[in-house]
This record gives structure tokens, sequence and C-alpha cells, in this order.
């Protein structure tokens, strides 16, 4: 599969292109589409023999299809021309493996363009003829157009034969602009990279594919290998009893599969094995193998004696030794490696670079890492259990997947869940999640169809971007509920290399927010809130129906309902601690009655009489047959109880309904705020991502890049801000920055009256209480008026801010910046604020306010993280306490909030294409009953450090 690149003629003149400074920056691990990684990298001059090997390893079909001619060998000029390029003008990727005892590196495809006009290139692709089919192209392609567009280049070119349809078909499914024609028999594609919502969408539906496909392989694994530290590790050392108790697990439970152990041995009365562990592998084996003990579980003296293929590899070793037998795994066939020891990035800047190696080594042979220091996994799935973790006992099988970094909070998580006797589908802990994280998770749980409910405990959020646009769609088919450590997210524990943040604390809240994730208050409130979900049908609405043991309890649970936005069914009663089984009955069933209410919140706490069966059943029973939301609050019940359930009467023969108990009435009315929000935000319409007319990323791209001093804070002149702006078709009212009565006289007769006077000092700029602003200015003597108020009044506040003029015609002091600003004045109307600020970790946020101190002080803003759809910005427009200002608060004029949002739409746009600007802000924006008058802007920009970008890639 390629395009066209003729070889040099025997003739043709020296290579004379450098090598230029290789960009490292271009590395990445990715997952390809049958789940297995490898390594995508800049071409290096040392990757000459190699190659040379995938040239002369390709058909020749395929060698015809890349160079239009049966070429056998490059020659030692092809060689040089195509391995030394200076990745600016010519530009190669290459995709490697590692094979051979001597772990040498293999070229699997190669992928290259050279530029033909400054934002046009050439393009080429070349993929071996036995790894085509797994997606390497599509994978080549994302990863060479970010290349191409941090080079300025904005659209390919290739020359494609016909019969080439692989290469034709990559181009054409990428999602770009494409066209194509053809001539003299030789297909011209032209596809241009400037990202589309449908490129987009291509991008993510192949990351998700690829990233479940890896999940699917690491939880259906039927050979399990254990690779312990060895006889000779000092008892009680941790890698030791991870070991031994992953064996144990083993021994009692070893799923459909089988378990081999290397290192670890057998202990006492394990079977026929304990007495004679394998000494000499496979050959001293033979008799184990016809005959293996009752677990299923076999043991090796080395890894090299393990017969292959083998699933899963679990290593109980210290980093070095992890890293040597995850390169011993390879011949294998390993998909996956858990490392449940520690001793990586928590130890320091040695245990880093071990980390980046155990990463690199296993990706290069085609495993994904869980770990270090995780707890293990397991799945419950009838058809492939698996039990690799160290838990000592599990949760019943269920439809909760249950996501954790956390070791110590894995085993409260798992506690908590078997104690309550909710079922698990699925568990993993990603320890320090070097590799497998979260979204790797969630992309695989969203096709499970053994999960119903994903929770997540994240200690940290490495690629916040990511999280976000994989949780809003995993959100739209399936609850997920999010445990975060500190309710900032900020909290980096050690062993977790992530990029720090100052984005406001509130951006967390609202990210999780905009992509329909719950965000939990803890993992206590996480278990409620899925104990809910997973046994209790999404209620309809928010009214609320109480039924409680007295009337004191109904007024409690009332104000419970109420605080929580909630509002009480006109339904709602008590059923007396004397009352009957009809009296029982007759109550239920008023509150079950149709219409009544949309969630029932059932309390019964006795105060005499001992707790009855009575009132529970009654209450199963009802919200069986009405499919009505039901949670109960019952004096000595927690979790699930038998109690509690009743037979499914549209199901009789499949599992009971039941009805979630809590250990108080306000935990399980938290539980239903939290599924009630979650509810009516799968029903809302979340609005599309479109694309503002009238904007030029490209012009505003090349002004970004001519003002970049490398990673040096720019602030960009005032001519450029606004050309930036217009780019974007935002008109950034013009002003004039003057020294004295005169000038100001005269920029207020050609901008046109009314004007206003500003102050250019940077702490009075919008100061209007310090003096610093002066509005409706209507004629020249007020100005002049103004500007000599203005100087004398800012002297004394701000001595230097103005200087002092001589005389009636003032000249000022012609050295140093203007002290005044002259704009003309904008329509009446209600003045905001829009910023955005380019953040580490979380990329580019954007905020909304109105303007003037006490909105600062109070904090009253709202976040949004792109790409925002329109209903998000309407919403950030409206969250916002004093939004009522916009919409003719005490008798004032309906601003133009259509107007502020195409603003909002246009700033968000320009942040999310733009990762240069590390900062925006525009103030004061007066949006009035017609239109949004943009008076003022700020912008700097500095090297881009944002962590997503639009290629597929696993963690570095």
């Amino acid at each position: 599969m390629s395009g066209h690149d003729v070889p040099a003629e025997p003739d043709a003149g020296p290579h004379d292109a450098g090598q230029g400074e290789y960009p490292v920056e271009w590395e990445a691990d990715v997952v390809l589409r049958d789940g297995s990684t490898t390594h995508v990298r800049p071409i290096r001059p040392s990757d000459a023999p190699a190659l040379q090997r995938f040239h002369m390893g390709q058909s020749e079909r395929s060698t015809y299809l890349r160079f239009f001619a049966n070429i056998e060998r490059l020659s030692d000029r092809d060689l040089a021309r195509f391995t030394v390029v200076d990745h600016d003008e010519r530009v190669a990727l290459v995709a490697v493996k590692r094979v051979g005892e001597d772990a040498r590196e293999d070229i699997i495809g190669v992928a290259r363009f050279d530029k033909v006009t400054p934002h046009e290139a050439e393009v080429a692709f070349n993929i071996a003829d036995a790894e085509q089919g797994r997606g390497l192209g599509s994978v080549l392609l994302e990863h060479l157009a970010v290349a191409a567009r941090e080079r300025g280049v904005r659209r390919f070119s290739a020359e494609v034969l016909p019969q080439n349809g692989k290469m034709l078909a990559v181009f054409q499914e990428a999602g770009y602009a494409t066209s194509q024609h053809v001539d003299d028999g030789i297909v011209a594609v032209s596809v241009d990279l400037d990202p589309t919502e449908r490129s987009r969408a291509v991008m993510a539906d192949r990351e998700h594919r690829a990233e479940a496909r890896s999940m699917h392989g690491l939880l259906t694994a039927r050979r399990v290998l254990l690779v312990g530290p060895g006889p000779t590790a000092e008892p009680g050392t941790a890698s030791r009893l991870m070991a031994e108790r992953v064996l144990a697990n083993a021994s009692t439970d070893p799923g459909d599969g089988t378990f081999d152990v290397v290192g670890v041995a057998p202990p006492a009365g394990f079977g026929d094995l304990a007495a004679e562990p394998a000494e000499g592998g496979a050959e001293g084996r033979a008799e184990g193998d016809t005959a293996p003990a009752p677990s299923a579980v076999r043991f090796f003296g080395r890894i090299a004696d393990v017969p292959g293929p083998v699933d899963l590899a679990l290593l109980a070793l210290p980093p070095r030794e992890a890293i040597a037998a995850t390169a011993e795994l390879e011949r294998l066939g390993v998909r996956a490696v858990v490392v449940l020891s520690a001793g990586y990035a928590e130890t320091g800047p040695e245990g880093l670079a071990l980390r980046r190696e155990l990463l690199r080594t296993a990706h290069a042979a085609g495993m994904r890492v869980v770990g270090p220091a995780t707890y293990g996994l397991f799945t419950t799935h009838v058809e492939h259990r698996l039990n690799a973790s160290l838990a000592e006992a599990l949760p019943p099988a269920g439809s909760i997947g249950i996501f954790c970094q956390s070791a110590p909070t894995a085993v409260t998580l798992l506690a908590t869940a078997l104690r309550r006797g909710i079922g698990v589908s699925s568990f993993v802990s990603a320890g320090h999640r070097a590799d497998v994280s979260g979204n790797d998770l969630m992309q695989f749980w969203q096709d499970d169809p053994e999960t119903s409910v994903v929770c997540l405990y994240l200690e940290s959020i490495g690629n916040p971007r990511k999280f976000s646009r994989i949780a809003r769609r995993l959100a739209s088919v399936k609850p997920v509920v999010v445990v975060t450590a500190g309710r900032s997210g900020q909290v980096v524990p050690p062993g977790h290399a992530v990029r720090s943040t100052r984005a406001p604390r509130r951006t967390l809240d609202e990210m999780l927010r905009q992509s329909g994730v719950i965000h939990a208050e803890n993992t206590h409130h996480l278990v409620d809130i899925a104990q809910l979900l997973a046994y209790q049908p999404l209620p309809g609405g928010r009214r609320i129906g109480l039924l409680t043991s007295s009337a004191a309890l109904t007024a409690l649970v009332a104000e419970a309902v109420g605080s929580a936005g909630l509002v009480v069914s006109d339904r709602s009663g008590f059923v007396a601690e004397d009352a009957d089984d009809a009296e029982v009955e007759a109550a239920v069933e008023a509150i079950f009655a149709p219409d009544a209410c949309d969630v029932v919140v059932a309390v019964h706490v006795p105060t005499v009489r001992p707790r009855g069966e009575a009132f529970s059943r009654a209450v199963a029973r009802a919200a069986a047959a009405s499919g009505r939301t039901t949670v109960a609050s019952v004096l000595g019940m927690h979790g699930l109880a038998e109690e509690l359930s009743a037979p499914d009467p549209a199901n009789p023969d499949g599992p009971p309904v039941h009805v979630p108990a809590y250990s108080t009435p306000e935990d399980a009315v938290a539980a239903v705020e939290a599924v009630v929000g979650y509810a009516r935000w799968r029903e809302a319409d979340h609005g599309t991502v479109e694309r503002p007319t009238g904007v030029d990323s490209d012009g505003a791209r090349a002004l970004v890049e001519a003002a970049l001093v490398g990673d040096t804070v720019v602030d960009l002149d005032a001519q450029d801000v606004a050309r930036l702006l217009a780019a974007y078709g935002i008109e950034l009212w013009p002003s004039r920055r003057v020294r004295t009565a005169d000038e100001a006289v005269a920029a207020a007769q050609d901008i046109g009256w009314p004007v206003a006077l500003k102050s250019t000092a940077e702490s009075l700029r919008h100061r209007a209480d310090l003096g610093g602003v002066r509005l409706d200015i209507g004629d020249e003597d007020e100005l002049r008026d103004d500007v000599e108020q203005m100087r004398q009044t800012l002297a004394a506040v701000l001595p230097g801010a103005c200087s002092t003029g001589t005389g009636d015609d003032e000249q000022g002091d012609s050295d140093g910046p203007a002290p005044f600003e002259v704009q003309r004045m904008a329509d009446a109307g209600v003045a905001c604020v829009v910023r955005s600020t380019e953040d580490q970790l979380f990329g580019p946020v954007v905020s909304f306010g109105l303007a003037g101190d006490a909105v600062d002080l109070l904090g009253d803003v709202s976040y949004g993280v792109p790409p925002l759809t329109d209903v998000d910005v309407a919403t950030m427009v409206r969250s916002i306490r004093a939004a009522p200002r916009l919409f003719g608060y005490m008798g004032a004029p309906v601003a133009d909030t259509a107007a502020l949002e195409d603003l909002l739409a246009r700033v968000s746009l320009m942040a999310d294409e733009l990762p240069e600007l590390r900062s925006v802000e525009i103030y004061p924006v007066v949006v009035a009953e017609r239109g949004a008058a943009v008076l003022g802007a700020r912008v700097q920009v500095a090297g881009a450090q944002r962590a997503d970008t639009l290629r597929r890639a696993l963690p570095g």
C-alpha cells in the first residue's frame, strides 16, 4: 500500500539534505486495529539497514505499487535520500517493532512527505505486506498530518495507481476533504489537512475500536502466566507476598482458563504438583501436563520453558527484572502484562526512566501494560471468567464495571461491593496508570453487553480532553460515575507522571458536567449511586414520592429532597408502625399509583416494635410490578437484601428486581439526586459543534506562527490582536492611543462622537471607580476637561501614570507609552468578559462572566472545555448567578444573547484550533439589545504544549 516516490536515478547529483533536529515529540506508541501496539517515530539515518530489509521483504506487487517499478534493492543513494531528512521540508515517519533475541527494530510501515510549496507536500506510504489490514496506514496518516500541520503544510497530494485500492481507501476513509482525478492512467489525490467534524469522528471511531479490542484481549484472557520473585526472594517482601496471593487465588478460583507459574513454588497440599515442582520446564512436566493439579495451575522453572501462546502475564518482580521478563514474553504472544510491584516513577527520575523502558519494551512487542502497583483485574463474565487480582474474595457477578487507580482504594471498593452484595462485571486496577487507563476501559465497556454501569476512581487524569470525548460518548448510552482524588482533580499522587495544571478548581466539574458524567463525592457516594443505576430504571422526572413509617420522618426526608433540588409529590404519606398488612398494602398502592410520582423513597425505622417484613416486601413487589424507580432506607439493611427483592412480572424466570437499601434517608436522596440529574442530561439535546462562518484558520495560524519566539510568552500588539480576532469573524472596535488633549480631540473627530476616554495604565484599565475611565463624552470641550481631570486624578492615584504637560496645548512627554486611549462609545448594554487560557493539562479552558469587581470576587464565572456545542455555549451564558441581568432584570432591556453566544463559539473555536494561544482576554464585551461590541482584547502566544493532538497515541 503506497503512494508514488521515485528512487533517485543512478546519475543523480549528491544528496545534500542535512539531518535536522530530531523531533522527539513526534514519537508515539499506538494501538492498532487488532488491539496490539507498535511504535511510531521519525526516521533516522541509522534506519538504512532496516529500511533495506523492509524493502526487500515486500512483494513485487507492493514494490510496483510503491515505486511504479519493480526494484529489488534500494541503492545507497536511495537509502540516504529516504533516511536523511530535515524534519521540515522533508519528513518521514516509521512504524517499528522489536524482533529477535537481539531486540533489533524492524520497520513495518513508512509514511513521508516532501514539500512542493510552503503549504503543500507530496505524500507517500508503504506498509509491510504482513502488517496490512491492521489499520497502520490510517494511523501513519494521522501522525503525518499532525507533523505536516506543525510545519505549515495544509494539503497533501499523491499519485496512486488505480489498482492500489488500499492506498486510495486510506485517503478516502480519513474523513478529510479529499478530491481525486485520473491523469494518464494515474490517480492524482489531493487531501485538505484542516480537521473536519468527519475527520474527528473517524479518528474517534477508530480509536474506540482499537482500544476496545485491546481491552477485550486483556479481559478475555484464557491462559495466564504469573512470573514471581523466585524461591530465593526474602519471605515477607512485597513481590513475594503478591505472587503468593495471586497463586492462592488461582488455586481456589482459576477462572475458565489455565494458569501457569514461573519462579513460585507450589504451596503444600497443592495437588500432585506440590511434591515435584517443575525444574526442567516443559520436558519435566510431561506427567503434570496430562494430569494437572485440580486448579489447572502448572509450574515452570523459566519463562523459556513455558509453551505458548499466553494471553496475559502477571509480574511480581522488581522493575529491572520485570522489564527483562517483558522482553522474554514476546515470543509467547502475550497481549498484556500486569505489573503488580511498584518501584517506578514514585521513586524519582531513575524510576521514571525505568517506567519508560518498561512501556517501550512492552509496546514494541505489541503488549499493553497494567500498572505498575496494580491490584490486578478480574471478570465475572459467564463465558470468560478470570481472576488475576490480589483480592481475597470477589463480589458476585453483576453489571457494574469498576476501574480504580489506587490499590488501597480498590480494597475498599471491592469490600464494599462484597458487603452490599452488589454485582461486578469486570474490575481493573491501573495502579500508577503508566499505560492502561480509565479511557481504555470506557472504550471497552461501551460495547460490553455484560456492563450497564461504569464506575471510575481516578487519582489523576492524564488526558482530560480525551477523557471528556470518550466519557461523553459512553454516557449517552451507559451511566458513568466518577470519584476523583480531591474535588479539583489536581492531586498528583507519587508514581503518576502527569502534567501539572493551573486551571481553576471548577474546571474539572465543568468538564464532567459537559460530558454527562456523575461526579460522586467519595467512594461511599459512588457505590450508593452505582447500586441504584444497576438495579433500578432511570427516573422519568424529579417528583419524589415519600413513604415513611412516621410523619416526622416524612418531614425530615422532604427537607432533604427539597435541598437536593427535587420536588416532593403530593401523594407522599406514611405508614404507622402498628399498621396491619392491609393498611401497608393500601399505602404502598397509593404511592405507586400511575403518575403519582417519578421516584419512590421508602423509609422504615420502627421505634418500638421489631422490624417486620411486610413493609419491605410490599415496596419490592410494587417496584417490580410498576417499573417505578425506587430506593429504600430500612433499619438494618444496606445494599441488596432478599427482603427488598421481588420477581419481575415481565420476566418471571429471570433475575429478581432489587430495591437498593441505604444506611440513611439522606444517602438515598443523594443517590436519587445524582441519577435524576444524569437522566435529565441523557434526555436533553446536547447540540452540535458548528463551525461559525467567516473563519480564516490558515491566516490566523500564519499570524500566530510569525509572532512565536520559542516557548517565550509574547504579547501581541494591538494590530495583530485585531487581525487575529478578525480571522475568526470577531470585530475589535478600533481605539487610539494619545498623549495630549489635542491628540484626543483629533482621534475623537476621526472615530466619531461620543467617545470614551480610558487610562492605558495596567492597574487602572476599566477602573471607573479610580478615575481610569470616562464615558459618553459628546464634544471637544468635555473631552479636554476630562483629559485634564483624569491626568490630575491619576497622578494622585498612580504617580507617573500620566505625563505632565505644559501650556494650553499640552504636548506631554513624548517618551514612554501614551497614557490615554480614545474609543467610540458602544450602545448601552451589559458589560461582559470572555477569556481563554491554554492549560498544559486540560488544554483550552474558556470562561465567561459579567464585568466588575463583584463578579470576580464572588467567582461568578462559568467554564467550558472546547470543543463546545451550541448548547454548551448557551449553558455557559445562563449558568452564572448574574445571568438575569442579560434577560431584562428589573425592567432593563433584554440583551442580544445570540450575539454573545456567537462570540463565545468563535473564541472556543479559536482556542481549540490554536494551542499557541497561551491566554486571550476579550474585555469589555458590551452586549446591547442588538449586537455585542468587543471593545478591548489582549492575546499572549507561546509554543504549543497541548497533550491531546489529532492523532491516536498511548501515554508516553
